[in-house]
């Protein structure tokens, strides 16, 4: 049912994207963690990633993985100051002392991976 439900999910991605991006995770030292490795475990990151980036080469598609160590989340996706503060997962929003602007940790995240991403194909 996983397997199935993740090509579903990896067609459709593929189908609406010209270009993918993602963050290239550590899976095996993030299951290291005992409170976590079963819910990373029940996600299938790995299994959802190989799917994407073999679709992404049959279908003519650009599937781009960030390094691990790029500093998504401590950046602002603003105005690109670098926040140290942001390095405990803890914070879960910031405002950027810089701009003001107001970050969800996630998002801001997940916006600065797209950028470095399309960055890189430019």
């Amino acid at each position: 049912i996983r397997k199935d439900y993740l090509h579903k999910v990896s067609h459709e991605i593929i189908s609406e994207n010209q270009v993918i991006v993602s963050e290239n995770l550590q899976i095996k030292n993030m299951v290291k963690n005992h409170h976590l490795a079963k819910a990373i475990s029940d996600v299938s990151w790995y299994e959802l990633t190989r799917q994407l980036e073999y679709k992404a080469k049959w279908n003519g598609r650009k599937y781009i993985k960030i390094d691990t160590f790029y500093a998504s989340s401590q950046l602002c996706s603003v105005c690109g100051y670098q926040n140290p503060d942001t390095k405990d997962l803890s914070v879960r929003t910031w405002i950027c002392p810089k701009c003001g602007a107001e970050h969800d940790r996630d998002i801001n995240a997940a916006e600065n991976i797209l950028t470095e991403g399309l960055r890189q194909i430019a």
